[in-house]
């Protein structure tokens, strides 16, 4: 499909159908993903994918955990202003619990690892700021939503299994470092599936109100 109409309708999904996934499909979103912009092009990220029905049931297990404990962290209806943004609030509230208690359904889930190694640059003026070694990871994580996408999968970016890293770890047989300590940092947990609803283009503010030309505060209509 068109570029720009694949990027305009990746939004979240978050219910699927148990139409299976092929392992072809998941290789191409693998590949796009392997082709995104990487600084140094060090090209720092790990995936584990995951189709084995006791392994999807044992991170949808500590995914669900996760989540529960995140969401009674959650602001309630009462911090909104008015109700639209409530209703909106409830609709992702919903789904991202529908998502939680049947991620071990999903037909697959693919995990972003990004390697805990220092980062950055020192000269005789001191450390330089390149920006976050995740600038290098986030951009596979988008192509492979993307690529997804075009073939009329859904996918969702998803970091709060992070809660329970270690022992995500310990399920995947993820290495350690010989002190114990990770060597590695989940970026993302992409659940992949064919959505049980449809595709669309999401909420957004528009660019207009967000982008500043050439000076802060100048905008254009």
């Amino acid at each position: 499909m068109d570029a720009i109409d694949a990027i305009m309708t990746t939004r979240a999904i978050r219910r699927f159908s148990d139409r299976p996934v092929s392992d072809a499909d998941i290789e191409t979103c693998l590949r796009a993903a392997q082709q995104a912009p990487s600084g140094g092009n060090v090209q720092p990220q790990q995936y584990v994918v995951v189709t084995d029905p006791e392994q999807k049931a044992a991170l949808g297990a500590l995914y669900q955990r996760a989540y529960h404990r995140y969401e009674q962290a959650l602001p309630g209806e009462a911090a909104f202003d008015d109700e639209a943004k409530a209703a909106a609030w409830r609709r992702t509230r919903d789904a991202s619990r529908h998502l939680a208690d049947h991620l071990g359904d999903v037909p697959a889930i693919v995990l972003f690892l990004q390697p805990i190694v220092p980062w950055g640059a020192e000269d005789e003026q001191g450390s330089m700021d390149i920006g976050r070694l995740d600038a290098s990871v986030y951009p596979a994580v988008q192509n492979f939503c993307v690529a997804a996408r075009a073939l009329g999968l859904g996918t969702a970016l998803t970091t709060v299994i992070r809660i329970h890293a270690a022992e995500v770890f310990e399920v995947l047989g993820v290495p350690l470092r010989a002190d114990g300590s990770p060597r590695f940092e989940i970026a993302a947990l992409v659940p992949v599936g064919h959505p049980a609803g449809s595709f669309g283009v999401a909420p957004r503010k528009p660019a207009t109100a967000v982008t500043h030309w050439n000076h802060w505060g100048t905008k254009r209509p």
